[in-house]
């Protein structure tokens, strides 16, 4: 067998420690987890952590940003089928409100992940959510299907449309039975966008 490089290793190390730390957080959540906790389940040592994430709220930045960037990757599957760009739009926002739905998604990302880690706008896994967001409105305006509209206001709108309702839905005693409203309450919002003669599921807003 071949004999693993320094950064395999290093790498290596990573993954378990991320691995580990989704486990923990998911069923303990982030102030009741301990550093063993974190590093005895993968026979790693606190030293391991501390060089690869410098601390547990290092390491949890990193699993918020992790499970965040696989939410919107999700998001993204789920539209592509849609057929043009407006639907694929609204599809997205709504997989992405649904998720919070996912109990390791519900407790990591969207209860403890603002309480750690302060605005989910500065995020670096919501910019790029913001930046695909942008994509998209940037080509339904050049097509005519949204009023005249600034694209980095309307982006932010809707980005943080979806991030706030998944929020919501996430913090309430029956998630279950806001997530409807919460979906159907983005897509209004978003449906104000839309030029007056705009027909959003013809040819002009096909990616």
């Amino acid at each position: 067998m071949a004999k693993r490089t320094r950064a395999e290793m290093m790498d290596g190390t990573r993954r378990k420690l991320l691995a580990s730390a989704r486990a923990a957080f998911v069923e303990k959540g982030f102030h009741k987890t301990s550093m063993d906790d974190l590093t005895s389940a993968v026979d790693l040592t606190r030293g391991a952590l501390y060089h690869n994430f410098g601390d547990k709220k290092g390491l949890f930045a990193a699993v918020v940003d992790q499970i965040d960037a696989e939410m919107a990757s999700r998001a993204r599957g789920l539209a592509e089928g849609e057929g043009t760009v407006w639907r694929a739009l609204l599809a997205e926002g709504c997989a992405y409100i649904e998720m919070a739905l996912d109990p390791e998604v519900q407790r990591i990302v969207l209860r403890d992940g603002p309480a750690v880690l302060g605005d989910p706008a500065h995020w670096p896994s919501q910019n790029c959510c913001l930046d695909a967001t942008r994509e998209a409105v940037t080509q339904l305006l050049a097509n005519g299907v949204l009023r005249p509209v600034d694209i980095e206001a309307a982006s932010r709108l809707l980005n943080g449309a979806a991030l706030n309702a998944a929020l919501w839905v996430a913090s309430c005693d029956n998630p279950e039975a806001m997530l409807l409203k919460a979906q159907e309450a983005f897509r209004m919002l978003a449906e104000g966008l839309l030029a007056p003669d705009s027909e959003a599921t013809n040819d002009g807003a096909k990616g």
